[in-house]
């Protein structure tokens, strides 16, 4: 089983305040560029990988979907969906994405909103997913960024220039795929690192069409709002692809 860092009581706290009390990454970053790639899902079924509080859940049923099947690892992560996003059409269940592969169901759209680089096997995940999928099926993902994912003992860096603005981008330790630890919110957060062309060919492989990848830019509204993101212009945070089942 991955690693349950969601429902260790801090790091649960620490994140629930990020989402709700400041304009963050997600909102003003991920959230619209993942938005804007979503397909038609009036009378839809829908999958969301890693559903969290629910809130996509929701917005597929307002979007027409016809039943959502929202996944997660984390109890209190699903507590809260349950308390705030239920619907009739919304069923909620803990499971961890490595347990795909146990699903008797079959789904026409698969949604996952920053959850895969939790995945240790994402060769698995992808033929998982897309022995999921109804023919011409979609799957929609965002990740961390295999720039952001490559750090070895916080060797990644900003270059910043005398007035201390970020200039350039340090990378390093890219082509050594594996499991990564470091701090967010607690200590030994735990991920896995793979680069750009181990995520494509994982996809092609399990038999995917990719329709388009997406390293999301700010907006010049989110750019007033939160000034730091004109570094998402020297390094990408966030990957987002869109690919479809073909037969």
């Amino acid at each position: 089983m991955a690693q349950n860092i969601f429902d260790d009581p801090t790091f649960f706290a620490e994140y629930k305040n990020l989402r709700e009390n400041e304009p963050n990454y997600n909102d003003l970053l991920e959230q619209p560029a993942m938005r804007a790639l979503l397909p038609d899902l009036t009378g839809k079924t829908v999958l969301d990988i890693g559903c969290g509080f629910g809130h996509n859940c929701r917005d597929f049923v307002g979007r027409g979907a016809k039943g959502v099947v929202g996944i997660d690892l984390s109890e209190k992560m699903l507590a809260v969906a349950k308390a705030e996003n239920a619907l009739p059409e919304i069923e909620y269940r803990r499971m961890d994405m490595a347990a795909l592969d146990t699903l008797d169901e079959t789904f026409d759209f698969v949604y996952s909103s920053l959850a895969f680089h939790y995945a240790a096997d994402f060769p698995k995940l992808c033929a998982d997913i897309y022995a999921r999928l109804n023919p011409g099926g979609m799957l929609l993902f965002s990740q961390e960024h295999p720039f952001t994912t490559c750090s070895m003992h916080d060797s990644n860096h900003y270059v910043r220039d005398a007035n201390g603005r970020a200039v350039a981008y340090a990378l390093s330790h890219y082509a050594e795929r594996g499991r990564r630890t470091g701090k967010w919110f607690v200590d030994d957060v735990e991920n896995y690192h793979r680069t750009m062309g181990d995520i494509v060919t994982a996809l092609a492989r399990a038999g995917f069409l990719i329709d388009c990848m997406v390293e999301p830019e700010p907006s010049p509204e989110a750019l007033q709002i939160r000034p730091g993101l004109e570094k998402e212009f020297i390094k990408p945070t966030f990957l987002i692809v869109r690919a479809e089942k073909c037969k």
